[in-house]
Order: C-alpha cells, then structure tokens, then sequence
C-alpha cells in the first residue's frame, strides 16, 4: 500500500563525476552523507539535477544502489525515460539494482490528455508497485498542462504519493493544487519560489541546492515563525539560489559550489550541460563571500 510522501526538505542528489567524466560512486557516498547531515528528511536520486538523462543504463543501476545502500533515509528514484514502455522497463531495472526499495518513482507527465496521461502512470505503478511522485516539469517534458488538468490526473492516480509541481509561478501551481489533492505538493526549482510556495500551502521543499542545510533552516522557520520568520532565514541566501538557478550554466555553478565546500571531487558536468564560463567565477565567488558567517563552505 503506498503513501504520502512526508513533509520538509528531500534533497536532490547531483551525479558526481571525476575528471574522466566517469560516475564518482565515493563522492556520490560522501554527498549522500553530506545532504543527511545537513537536514534532508529524504533524498531523491536521477533526476534532471542527477543529470540522469546523460546516464547509460549501468551507471543508472550504480547511482540508485549507492544511494539506497547509503543512508537509511527515504529515497526516490526519477525516471529519464519518455515512453511508457521505456519507462516500465527502466523503472524495472532501477528496482532490481537496488538493495532497498524506494519510497517513490517519480514520473513526468506524458501527455496532455490527462486520462492518457493518467493511465500511463497507472501502468508504471501496476508494473512495480511502486508509489509514483508526479513531476509537473513542462521545461525538461515538452508538456504543458493547466493546473487543473494536474488536478485531473493526479485524481486519477489513487497510488499518486506527491506531486513535484515545477511549471512557473510555481506559488500560483500550488496553490491550487494543495486544496484539490490529497497528496504533498512539492516546488522545486533551486527553491527560488521557496517562500511564496510555503505560503501557498506548500509540503516542503524537493530540490537541488548547494546548501542543503539552509533551505532546511527556512523550513524550521517556515514552522516556527510563519512567513517573516522564513523570509528572514531565506533572504541572505536568495542571491545564490538565484545565481544557481540561471538557465544552462545552472548546474555547472551548484556542482562547482558542491566541489568548493568539499562534498565531490569535481564539478564536471556531461554534455549538454553547459561546463562553468570562467566568466562567472569572479561572480560566484563574491557570492560565496556574502554567505551567512554560519554557512558550511
């Protein structure tokens, strides 16, 4: 029987690699320890920020065992896949790699009718009996649905665990996603609509960041305090999490952040990730140096 996902911080996991661009399995270890003590209450591995889609299938297998054989923290496991069979056949070969199963597969939306859609997502499920984490990622998918066709579809997926709501004004998405659903819904985008979203009625945050610990911190806030004592915990970092979240090189910049702070070895990124402009250095150092003085490096 599947459930929820929990409320508050999942983070997620960058795919490490060496200077060979070979998948980096310790340092993949030490970012999984690194995110847990930093306050993620559950990890998600391959997604887009895994940088999955640039994975061959055995490197996938690798990175769902690593994580899993980790930490005994939930985790979710994102398909790269498209087409239902691909991702049922995925899907599969994920499960079978990894020692412990995971508490959700988080899927796409496919398709813009949400009955097909729905069905789709009905068939992984049956095919796993796995949780499924729907992902509203028009950007990465190429679909764009309304908020209420998510509504629609997520209504049609009793096993639905989450919803990953990630098409802008994310704040707008879960606010009317939250009192439709019976499921947590999650923004992501490098939690740059962190605040706006926890006042939408957001469960948490499901997203990458070279920070863990801070967006675990405004979550706290968010709890104690409401929006000001959020905002006020979040503000100082803000600037970064917008620096990391520019289109193209975004990812480059957390990884490279990641490496700085000693989490992984390198911040290499596969193609067609775009590689650190030396251009942006300078910027990204000034940044580093206006950090909070708590901050971890």
């Amino acid at each position: 029987m599947t459930q929820p996902l929990s409320q508050g911080l999942w983070g997620v996991l960058a795919t490490p690699f060496d200077e060979r661009l070979d998948v980096d399995l310790d340092s993949l270890r030490n970012e999984v320890n690194s995110f847990v003590a930093d306050g993620c209450g559950g990890l998600v591995a391959l997604g887009v920020f895994g940088e999955a889609a640039s994975l061959n299938p055995d490197e996938a297998d690798s990175v769902a065992r690593t994580v899993a054989s980790s930490t005994d923290l939930p985790y979710v496991l994102g398909l790269s896949e498209r087409e239902p069979d691909a991702v049922i056949a995925q899907a599969g070969r994920l499960l079978e790699a990894v020692p412990r199963p995971p508490v959700a597969l988080m899927a796409q939306i496919a398709d813009t009718d949400p009955a097909v859609a729905a069905a789709s997502l009905k068939r992984l499920h049956d095919a796993t009996g796995i949780g499924i984490l729907i992902q509203d990622y028009p950007v990465i998918s190429g679909v764009h649905v309304t908020d209420e066709q998510v509504v629609e579809i997520v209504s049609g997926c009793p096993f639905a665990v989450g919803v990953k709501s990630e098409t802008p004004p994310t704040s707008v998405a879960v606010a009317h996603l939250v009192p439709r659903v019976d499921v947590p819904v999650f923004g992501g985008l490098g939690g740059v609509g962190l605040l706006d979203e926890l006042a939408a009625g957001s469960a948490g945050a499901m997203t990458g960041f070279s920070h863990p610990a801070a967006l675990a911190a405004v979550l706290r806030a968010h709890s104690d305090g409401g929006f000001e004592a959020a905002r006020a915990a979040w503000a100082p970092w803000l600037p970064l999490a917008n620096f990391e979240g520019q289109l193209r090189v975004g990812l480059s910049i957390r990884k490279e952040l990641l490496r700085r702070r000693g989490v992984i070895s390198t911040g290499r990124v596969r193609p067609p990730a775009m590689p650190l402009p030396d251009s942006l250095v300078p910027l990204l150092e000034q940044h580093l140096a206006t950090l909070p003085a708590t901050a971890t490096r």
